[in-house]
C-alpha cells in the first residue's frame, strides 16, 4: 500500500498525561516526512495553541477546532463557524448552571469565567494562553466550543439541535468536560476536504486517535488506528489498535504498516 498522508490527533495521541511525547513519536514522525508523507496535526485543540507543538515537529498543516479550521501550509483549505444564535443559546445555558465554556474563535478562546477553579484546571491541563472573557460581539465567529464541568444529566441541554452532541473529552483533569461537536462538521468531513484539495484517495492516509471525536477521521481514512489508551467505543471503528500513547503508540503503529524502522 503506498501512503500519501498521515493525520495525528495530539491529546492522548501524540502528547502523554504530562503533556510530554516520546521520542520514538518525534522519530516516527521524522521517517514518514522524510519518506514524502504529507503529515498533519489534527486535533480539538485551538490553532493558536498548537503552534509551539507544530514547530517542534516541523508541521505545517493542521486540522483544528475538531474539524472546524483546516489549513494546508498556510492557506485555508476549510473554515467552518458555528450559527450565533447556537453559540447565543449555549452560553445561556451555561449561565443557567454551573457549567463553564470555552468558545474558541481562530484568534482567541474565550471563557464564560477565568476565574471558576474548573476553568483554572482545565487551562492548566491544556496549556490554553490565548484566554479572553467571552463578549456577544464575538458570537459569529465562533468556531468550536468545549463545555467544563458538565454532569451526564446536563449533556443532552447543550445538544440543542440534532446537529448538535457532546464528546466527554478523553484526558484526566478535575471535572467532567465535553467537546461540543456538530455532525455536520467534524476530523472527517474537514479530512475529506483537504484531500479533495490535494487529490489524494482516502485509501491512501492514515490517521491516528484516541477519543470519540476522532470516529469520523478514522472512518473515513484508508487506515485508522486506535491508541491503547482510547475510548474503548473509538475501537470498533479502527482498522487495529495500537500500544499505548506511554508505549510508543504511533510508531508501533508505524512499524506495523511498515513504515518505520
Amino acid at each position: 500500500m503506498t501512503y500519501r498522508a498521515l493525520f495525528l490527533d495530539i491529546d492522548g495521541t501524540i502528547l502523554q498525561p504530562d503533556h510530554t511525547y516520546t521520542p520514538s513519536t518525534q522519530e516516527a514522525i521524522r521517517q514518514v516526512k522524510s519518506a514524502g508523507l504529507d503529515v498533519f496535526l489534527c486535533t480539538g485543540r485551538p490553532f493558536v495553541d498548537i503552534q509551539n507543538l507544530a514547530s517542534n515537529f516541523e508541521i505545517t498543516s493542521t486540522v483544528t477546532y475538531n474539524g472546524a479550521y483546516a489549513l494546508h501550509q498556510g492557506d485555508v483549505i476549510f473554515n467552518a463557524p458555528m450559527k450565533q444564535e447556537d453559540v447565543e443559546k449555549m452560553v445561556s445555558i451555561a449561565g443557567q448552571s454551573e457549567s463553564e465554556l470555552v468558545l474558541y474563535t481562530t484568534e482567541n478562546n474565550y471563557f464564560t469565567s477565568l476565574t471558576n477553579p474548573y476553568v483554572k484546571d482545565f487551562n492548566n491541563v491544556f496549556q490554553l494562553h490565548q484566554n479572553k472573557i467571552f463578549r456577544p460581539d464575538v458570537a459569529d465567529k465562533i468556531v468550536s466550543a468545549s463545555a467544563i464541568n458538565v454532569t451526564e444529566e446536563q449533556v443532552k441541554d447543550f445538544e440543542i439541535t440534532e446537529d448538535y452532541h457532546l464528546s466527554k473529552v478523553n484526558v484526566p483533569h478535575a471535572s467532567e468536560s465535553y467537546d461540543v461537536l456538530r455532525t455536520s462538521v467534524n476530523k472527517g468531513i474537514a479530512i475529506k476536504h483537504m484531500l479533495e484539495h490535494l487529490n489524494i484517495s482516502p485509501s491512501e492516509v492514515i490517521a491516528f486517535g484516541d477519543g470519540m471525536n476522532d470516529k469520523e477521521m478514522l472512518q473515513f481514512v484508508g487506515t485508522g488506528i486506535a491508541m491503547g489508551n482510547a475510548d474503548s467505543r473509538l475501537v470498533e471503528y479502527a482498522d487495529f489498535q495500537t500500544t499505548s500513547v506511554t508505549d510508543s503508540g504511533i510508531f508501533n503503529g508505524l512499524k506495523k504498516l511498515g513504515l518505520v524502522k
